[in-house]
């Protein structure tokens, strides 16, 4: 099979994936990425340049898809190098949400294309006028939000099938589309991400904690208000004081992936730091930046308590990688969160409650030996949901071999915007 993989940031949510099928001698796969993207073993990455360029002239609600639009056009030069050099994939899987799938039709009107939807934004149960904290959006900015759909949309009416990786992000779809869209997530290596209660963690000071050590943890991309950061800093001088042993490990860098940006010249970071740094012992708190992959595993190891804490958003990695590892997560009730952990595998506490998560991360360290059977718990539910072998790879192959059984298009009908059923 010739498989075809459209990402900017390739590999991404498609790592595991395409690594198994660049295994296949059977199979040709490739992959358009951008100037920072880089590819598995075996998978033939092709990338463009994209300089983001914005002209003052385009109305503020078509900035994104204009932006989408030019990445579309990078795409296209390498999409129609390809289709010239005699490649014709039998499957695409792209990602719908960054404007690269825009042109795949037009090149290969017979392909089947597989639309990987993350998220659909929408003004109301989502991460938009969530927390009072941060004005919401006006009218204008409620329109230009809608108007950040123009690409998904696009992509799913070109897409023969597409996945969503939890239930709630496909939930954020608009429902006529719910049928062409099927939950299989990306996928937990919980052989590699597992339990290890002789690993150690080295902070900058020289000292080595293990799990036998009290850790409190948290990760998050970078550290800003849509994952939490400002609750987790709220809630630190209590957890602090009441646990004079407890030492914090902060994972995360300090710009922006989501949701508004600081004020110029400031970092979230910084901004909620000063606000409880008067009533914290900073040698106990410790911010780790980034870290390889192996060394924040080793982190989450570790860990005695997990902090994780979302907008109603797509769901971290980190989320379902703490648990696989055995951590005893304490985690925002919010919908996307609810998904996966409950009062049995977790702990659950009010978003927008620092004083709730206080109690509940203070309550896990008092008495770690009751709340181990959560922990234990937390890593079921991973192999048997998440775990990439045996759930998460079989279910894509599975979505492949649907896909790759349905007739293609026929090209005239391809070129009519919906002129292929959804199902």
């Amino acid at each position: 099979m010739k498989i075809l993989f459209v990402h900017n940031n390739f590999p991404a949510q498609f790592r595991h994936l395409a690594a198994h099928l660049a295994r296949d001698p059977a199979n040709e796969v490739r992959a358009i990425g951008a100037d920072f993207a880089s590819a598995p073993r075996g998978v033939v990455l092709h990338r463009y340049n994209f300089q983001p360029a914005q002209s003052a002239e385009t109305h503020s609600f078509a900035r994104r898809f204009d932006l989408e639009c030019r990445r579309a056009e990078q795409a296209l030069y390498v999409a129609s190098m390809l289709n010239a050099d005699g490649f014709r994939p039998d499957t695409i899987v792209a990602h719908g949400g960054w404007g690269e799938a825009l042109p795949l039709r037009a090149v290969w009107p017979q392909a089947r294309i597989v639309n990987y939807c993350e998220y659909f934004y929408r003004a109301a149960e989502s991460d938009v006028n969530f927390d009072p904290e941060f004005p919401g959006f006006g009218m204008d900015g409620l329109v230009g939000l809608s108007a950040r759909n123009a690409t998904n949309l696009l992509a799913l009416a070109d897409a023969d099938l597409a996945v969503s990786p939890t239930r709630w992000q496909r939930s954020t779809f608009p429902p006529e589309f719910a049928q062409k869209i099927r939950v299989v997530h990306e996928g937990v290596d919980t052989e590699l991400v597992a339990p290890d209660p002789e690993a150690t963690c080295r902070l900058e000071t020289g000292r080595v904690v293990t799990a036998r050590d009290e850790i409190v943890t948290f990760v998050a991309r970078n550290l800003e208000p849509l994952r939490g950061y400002h609750v987790l800093m709220r809630a630190l001088p209590a957890i602090l004081k009441a646990r004079p042993n407890a030492i914090v490990l902060i994972v995360g860098g300090f710009g922006v992936s989501y949701g508004q940006r600081p004020p110029a010249g400031k970092t979230w970071h910084q901004i909620f730091l000063d606000e409880v740094a008067a009533e914290l012992d900073l040698s106990r708190v410790h911010f780790l930046g980034h870290l390889k992959y192996y060394d924040y595993l080793d982190v989450l190891r570790v860990s005695s308590a997990h902090i994780y804490l979302t907008y109603p958003f797509v769901l971290s990695w980190s989320c379902l990688e703490a648990m696989a590892t055995g951590c005893l997560v304490v985690a925002s009730d919010t919908q996307p969160v609810r998904e996966v952990i409950d009062e049995e595998n977790g702990v659950l506490v009010p978003f927008h409650a620092p004083d709730r998560l206080a109690e509940a991360v203070v309550e896990v360290l008092s008495d770690r030996a009751r709340y181990a059977p959560r922990a234990a718990a937390a890593r079921r539910t991973i192999v048997e949901r998440f775990d990439l072998r045996t759930v998460c790879l079989p279910a894509m192959m599975g979505v492949l071999s649907d896909v790759q059984a349905r007739p293609p298009r026929p090209v005239e009908a391809s070129r009519l915007p919906g002129a292929w059923p959804m199902g």
